[in-house]
């Protein structure tokens, strides 16, 4: 035969019954504490219990309450620290790479003063024009495709329209007057490009 489950209505009263128990047993244990200690069970009253029990709750919440502000806000402190170094220093890296070329331009101009030779001067020049294109793709930095593309509001900014020279080229950049740049796939810098009309 199967065992019946008992009713939660049951369920309960069998909970009501062990907690009374419960307290009986913490009655008599007090009771016979306190008669150990010499004090009589009378002048134990149980609102002064519940009040020193709540008086030691709350304080244990303070305490936890002060302790998690202090860590907040050592938390805030440090990361807004962490975050002005950042922003001082975000560009390090960059600046500390483009260091080689500023000291080929130094070169380079110390060269153009007793330079007699266009040719050689132009090589040089764009020697350390291409080295600092290098270094600032190596970076993440990308320079737009722009002439004879479709105007994109998005990354061109068009700075005049002028008749098409060509039908093929209406809507379309005929000229560029200042590239567009992407950083990481971003745009940096908007094309200033001359659309056709």
């Amino acid at each position: 035969m199967k065992k019946e489950e008992p009713t939660s209505e049951e369920k309960t009263t069998n909970m009501d019954e062990i907690f009374d128990e419960f307290q009986q047993v913490n009655e008599a244990r007090q009771n016979h504490k306190n008669e150990t200690e010499g004090i009589e069970p009378e002048t134990v009253t149980p609102e002064v219990a519940a009040d020193d029990k709540l008086k030691e709750e709350l304080a244990l919440a303070n305490d936890k309450f002060l302790r998690l502000y202090a860590e907040f806000d050592n938390y805030k402190r440090r990361t807004s620290k962490e975050r002005v170094e950042l922003l001082q220093t975000a560009g390090k890296d960059v600046i500390v790479s483009l260091l080689p070329v500023l000291d080929d331009f130094e070169r380079a101009n110390r060269a153009i003063e007793n330079a007699t030779d266009v040719a050689s001067v132009k090589e040089g020049v764009n020697l350390v024009h291409n080295k600092l294109k290098n270094l600032l793709t190596q970076k993440g930095l990308k320079e737009m495709a722009s002439k004879g593309e479709v105007f994109d509001a998005d990354i061109h900014e068009a700075v005049t329209n002028i008749p098409a020279p060509d039908p093929s080229l209406k809507g379309k950049i005929v000229d560029v007057l200042e590239e567009g740049y992407l950083l990481n796939d971003k745009v940096i810098r908007f094309a200033k490009v001359v659309v056709g009309a």
